[in-house]
């Protein structure tokens, strides 16, 4: 579908065929946390590093449009629940791929955590969401994590079948936590034919370590990184970007990356 196609060159580079994604959110599950208090100049900074998309819900779509500035993918994202809840990992659809057409978007995601109370829903939901991308020609991103009772997110057994399941019912890009280590989640890409991307997690101690992270995912296949916090909230988010696009884009070194971060060029 030369639909589908079109829009997914404005969210993965064509020339490189990986990209950099920033989701922003967080403020359905956290509310208005550091970094996405001003969505509008959160945006302008990441597309300004070089970021290829952003991940938006609806409402934001609305108040953070700028008008100017360089150009970035939109990426809807229909799940969410908030932190307050008994179940905070049950996600109920709360947008529709019309709605996100409508709002200009690029792709749509969704999020999925298996073992969670309401796994069946979600998976039905994704079937659902699936289905309708095809009919629209719309890119669909699907986040999917193990997050059951007793379950290790990380472990690379969960996370690979976390990128199965996301591939098996439909989506074009996949987005899993890293397992640790480029061994082990070389093992994820390879038993996942569509893109894998990684998560960031919790926000981590140094954007060195988010640098060598990133890295490692890229050594073991992964066509890129979908990271929010450990992103919107460094201290020079532009740089950082750049950092991340030394080493997607131009397959650059964690040396060359840091050097940026730290104001090289």
């Amino acid at each position: 579908m030369i639909g589908k196609l079109v829009r997914l060159e404005r969210i993965i580079n064509r020339e490189t065929g990986k990209t950099i994604i920033v989701p922003m959110d967080h403020g359905v599950s956290s509310g208005p946390i550091e970094g996405i208090t001003d969505i509008k100049k959160a945006v302008d900074d990441v597309a300004e590093g070089g970021a290829d998309a952003v991940v938006l819900h609806k409402g934001m779509v609305k108040v953070g449009h700028r008008g100017r500035g360089k150009d970035i993918g939109l990426i809807v994202h229909l799940s969410a629940s908030t932190d307050w809840a008994p179940t905070k990992n049950d996600k109920t659809l709360v947008c529709t791929v019309e709605e996100a057409i409508k709002l200009g978007a690029d792709a749509v995601s969704i999020h999925i955590n298996l073992g969670a109370d309401l796994e069946r829903e979600m998976l039905r939901d994704f079937g659902f969401v699936s289905r309708v991308c095809e009919e629209w020609g719309m890119p669909l991103l699907a986040m999917v994590y193990g997050r059951g009772k007793d379950m290790d997110q990380y472990d690379p057994k969960v996370v690979a079948h976390c990128a199965r399941i996301g591939a098996e019912l439909g989506a074009d890009i996949v987005k899993v936590p890293y397992t640790g280590s480029p061994e082990t989640f070389y093992k994820v890409v390879e038993g996942c034919p569509v893109p894998v991307v990684i998560a960031g997690g919790p926000k981590m101690k140094t954007e060195r370590e988010v640098l060598e992270m990133v890295y490692g995912a890229l050594q073991a296949g992964a066509k890129g990184l979908s990271v929010g916090r450990n992103v919107f909230q460094a201290k020079d988010r532009v740089r950082m970007v750049r950092a991340l696009y030394e080493l997607v884009h131009k397959n650059g070194s964690i040396e060359q990356a840091v050097s940026i971060l730290e104001g090289g060029t």
